[in-house]
């Protein structure tokens, strides 16, 4: 994705209040989410927060799901990254690739997106390889 395109993605919020909808944009170098009235940004997900006098995000779970697709030898396929970002005294960041009939997964304790990433990128067939970039300028 480019700096310059603007992605949405639907998803939910949780906390011991209840569960609504959540709608994130990620433009690249910037992700943005609202909830319950409040608008949180940040360079990642896990470096959320209030742009005007909001609450911390903590104590909560943010879960979406995003179309990614692989390429191996110059054919994309369709596949679809699911996330779970849990938000306490720390954020721990769960993603699962569903590719292929397989499901890849990546936890890291700090909600290091690109690191999460990284290591699935690492259990990818040979040759395979993101068809695309996120959370970051391309």
């Amino acid at each position: 994705m480019s700096s310059e395109s603007t992605e949405v993605w639907t998803g939910w919020y949780r906390d011991r209040r209840g569960a609504e909808a959540l709608v994130i944009t990620a433009d690249g170098r910037h992700v943005t989410a609202r909830v319950r009235g409040i608008e949180y940004t940040g360079a990642s997900f896990a470096a959320l927060t209030a742009t005007e006098g909001g609450e911390p995000l903590t104590g909560c779970v943010l879960e979406w799901d995003l179309p990614l697709p692989v390429v191996t030898g110059g054919t994309s396929q369709q596949a679809t990254l699911s996330c779970l970002l849990t938000l306490g005294e720390r954020a721990d960041l769960s993603l699962t690739l569903h590719y292929g009939g397989t499901a890849f997964e990546a936890i890291v304790a700090g909600g290091d997106f690109e690191g999460a990433l990284a290591r699935l990128r690492g259990q990818l067939p040979e040759g395979a390889d993101f068809g695309r970039r996120l959370l970051s300028a391309a």
